[in-house]
């Protein structure tokens, strides 16, 4: 017997021996409670795994091991994500036709993947650009497409030209595509998009069937993002177009100082004025190449352009300024949002960066900051007592809000509705 531990020898062994009975297979057996792990499939995309796909598939490996010990029935399979950009960027570095490249890579990846002894059921392995594969994803699009769920519409996206085609905003670093660090674009396509917000509600409502930990389920939550609230109509006072935007603040409007757009909103072409034209056309211009992730990011200093254009207060029937901004997302709500800067934290920021009037109507109450509240010197986010605001003065948040929206329904200025962060989801990578 030797008394030197050799693992190569001893390694080899067993995974001879794992393979050939077929050891982490995963059969049909009622008896045994089910466990299902699913890692994140691999790009096979380069010359072999990194260091990244053997830290993550330990963990899930250890776990898939334990819980086999435990008794239970564990599903662990793998295979490769090898449809996407990254197999084809690799093909055309190498100038080998992508078919030739995945088999090369997949027999690499899964011969490293079977060295480090990974419990694997291998007689699940899939490849997502295998025929036998992809003919299901073909088949589940047809069904959806039966059922209205899928349908063609033009959208504006993330453009890469180079790559020819649209990127996610995660595939998108500083205005440029990680793949290949070539310059992204926004701009209009037509694309196939399904219809996910047809399921909004039955989302968040099983959540609670998921066993989930709780910072995931209001991480889902506050993805799915429904908000209860109201459309509100403000109308352009030269074209009498009407600017329509959502708001969960219906109390709060007396206090619009000024309403944005986002640079994309079919509406600012029409209400442009020609002397500011050329600023909006060039801040339109400058948003197309930002990303919604760079868009929304709080930590960014403001930016915007007038349109020269105003529109009349809903109630009070003022002339307010009509602004557009590239923190307003045409792809949420309305695309356009009711600017209130005492008790909106990006609406304060913009109004102190452009010298926009700050207008406070809510009274904080019995707090530290009230003082800098009410002199429109400290954006208050929170409820309170309104103040300022006509019919609405004297009453908690709560029900100014409701007052507020019913008078809208009353005189047609607008209506109760509920409205969702969460986008049909546009899934396709088509060639252009």
């Amino acid at each position: 017997m030797k008394k030197k531990y050799d693992p190569k020898v001893i390694e080899r062994k067993w995974q001879k021996i794992w393979k050939e009975r077929k050891t982490f297979r995963s059969e049909v057996d009622s008896q045994k409670q089910k466990y299902y792990i699913l890692d994140m499939f691999p790009y096979p995309s380069g010359a072999g795994l990194h260091v990244g796909h053997v830290t993550g598939y330990t963990g899930t490996d250890i776990l898939a091991r334990y819980k086999r010990q435990k008794g239970m029935n564990v599903l662990h399979p793998m295979g490769w994500d090898s449809f996407g950009l990254p197999a084809e960027q690799f093909a055309i570095r190498t100038g080998t036709h992508p078919a030739l490249t995945t088999k090369t890579n997949i027999e690499t990846y899964r011969r490293q993947l079977e060295s480090l002894g990974f419990s694997y059921d291998w007689d699940r392995e899939i490849t997502t650009s295998a025929p036998s594969y992809y003919k299901w994803t073909q088949w589940i699009f047809t069904k959806l497409f039966e059922k209205g769920l899928a349908y063609e519409a033009e959208i504006n996206v993330n453009f890469c030209p180079v790559l020819g085609t649209v990127l996610a905003n995660e595939e998108i670093e500083n205005g440029k595509s990680k793949e290949g660090g070539y310059p992204v674009e926004r701009r209009p396509l037509k694309q196939w998009v399904l219809r996910i917000t047809a399921y909004a509600d039955r989302l968040l409502g099983d959540l609670d069937l998921l066993d989930w930990p709780e910072h995931l389920k209001k991480l889902q939550t506050n993805w799915i993002g429904r908000s209860e609230g109201a459309l509100i109509t403000f109308m352009e006072t030269v074209t009498s177009e009407p600017v329509t935007v959502f708001t969960t603040r219906a109390d709060t409007l007396f206090g619009v100082s000024y309403v944005v757009m986002a640079p994309e909103h079919p509406l600012v072409s029409q209400v442009v004025t020609p002397f500011q034209k050329k600023a909006v056309e060039s801040y339109q211009q400058l948003t197309a190449s930002k990303n919604d992730l760079d868009r929304t990011d709080l930590a960014k200093g403001k930016t915007g352009v007038w349109t020269g254009a105003y529109v009349n207060h809903p109630v009070t029937h003022q002339k307010i300024p009509l602004w557009i901004a590239d923190y307003v997302l045409m792809g949420y709500g309305t695309g356009a949002v009711m600017a209130v800067p005492a008790h909106d934290e990006r609406d304060f920021e913009f109004a102190e960066t452009f010298n926009l009037p700050i207008l406070p109507v809510i009274d904080p109450g019995d707090c530290e900051e009230r003082e800098a509240v009410v002199q429109g010197k400290r954006c208050w986010s929170g409820d309170g007592t309104l103040r300022e605001s006509s019919f609405l003065s004297g009453l908690l948040t709560g029900q100014a809000i409701e007052k507020m929206i019913q008078w809208l329904e009353q005189h047609s200025k607008g209506k109760r509705t509920v409205s969702y962060k969460l986008r049909d989801w546009l899934f396709s990578r088509q060639r252009y």
